[in-house]
């Protein structure tokens, strides 16, 4: 759900007639206009979107052969499928540029009314299942650390199982977007235009509980999660028969799983933030069309960056995972 004023109405309005919902128009008209084909900025910063979607593209498809084994001769072990799906949810995103530079320069919708539904409903997929894979690496790690006998014994057979489900639970949350989106004519700039056909309080509510569970929920776990195993890492305690230099590898592989973490969050909080004032302080955020239209811009870019920069990330926890002593292969 890029939800960029000139793709997607943000706020649906009611129809009180004809018992339908179309765009309100408090300003939108005013933002959608600012970064047309017309605008000088358009061609520089779909420029620079075009580039992320290169970058990004390149860096997951990179991750996904490394993790695969396809590069070097070694794959990130049983932790790939994890490292794997991560890098699919980066592409699919990632994917959705080329139609959101589309519509920056044309001010219309080419792609029909089931390309509303599946590119509106793409990154919240994506963006969910993201954290979710994150949240279960999370706690499989810490479950690894605080019980190493359990954990070696279960192996690894669940995390594809687990993955699926992981993205099946995504799509269920997704799926009332891919339902409520529909391509409708614009009344300004925009000649077709993207919008959630349910009354405002209903869409509300609906992207309140999306940032309760791509976020809020998530990130509740999560601190408890890196705060357990901060806590065991700096015990005396811990693990009394792992050497010092058995457990170095241990604690970067739990630090460079939370840096994942902290990019996803760091990259996508602005965005919902900007989503939320834009719903429930629509007359009150103190902004001018032009101010909106860049700031809608910046933390779109902000949230397409994180799949940018995930790559790298990747790339390390693979590493670190192949580092560990119990993952460790002689040559």
């Amino acid at each position: 759900m890029s939800c960029d004023s000139s793709l997607i109405s943000v706020t649906p309005g009611e129809d009180l007639e004809g018992g339908s919902f179309s765009e309100e128009s408090s300003g939108e008209d005013d933002i959608s206009g600012v970064l047309g084909g017309d605008s000088p900025v358009t061609g520089p910063l779909g420029t620079v979107l075009l580039l992320m979607c290169l970058i990004g593209m390149v860096g997951n498809i990179y991750t996904v052969l490394v993790a695969s084994g396809k590069v070097a001769g070694r794959s990130a072990g049983s932790l790939g499928v994890y490292v794997i799906n991560l890098a699919l949810a980066d592409l699919l995103y990632l994917s959705t540029i080329p139609f959101v530079v589309c519509t920056y320069f044309t001010h219309d919708w080419f792609f029909g009314d089931v390309g509303c539904k599946l590119l509106f409903s793409l990154d919240l997929l994506t963006m969910h299942a993201s954290i979710f894979l994150l949240t279960a690496m999370s706690l499989e790690r810490y479950w690894a650390v605080t019980r190493p006998l359990q954990a070696r014994r279960a192996g690894g057979t669940y995390r594809k199982p687990a993955s699926a489900i992981l993205w099946l639970l995504a799509l269920l949350l997704t799926a009332p977007m891919m339902v409520m989106t529909q391509l409708r004519e614009g009344d300004g700039p925009s000649k077709r235009i993207c919008i959630p056909t349910w009354t405002p309080a209903a869409f509300r509510l609906y992207l309140t509980v999306l940032f309760a569970t791509s976020v809020l929920v998530p990130g509740v776990v999560l601190i408890i999660v890196y705060t357990l195993l901060a806590r065991v890492y700096h015990s005396s305690t811990w693990h009394p028969g792992l050497s010092v230099a058995g457990r170095a590898p241990s604690q970067r592989l739990s630090s460079r799983i939370s840096a994942v973490v902290v990019a996803y969050w760091a990259c996508f909080l602005p965005f919902w933030g900007w989503q939320l004032a834009r719903l429930y302080q629509r007359e009150g955020i103190g902004m001018g069309p032009t101010a909106q239209a860049y700031l809608n811009f910046g933390v779109t870019c902000l949230a397409y960056g994180n799949s940018c920069i995930n790559p790298f990330l990747y790339t390390l926890l693979a590493s670190s995972y192949r580092q560990h002593p119990k993952h460790a292969r002689r040559p």
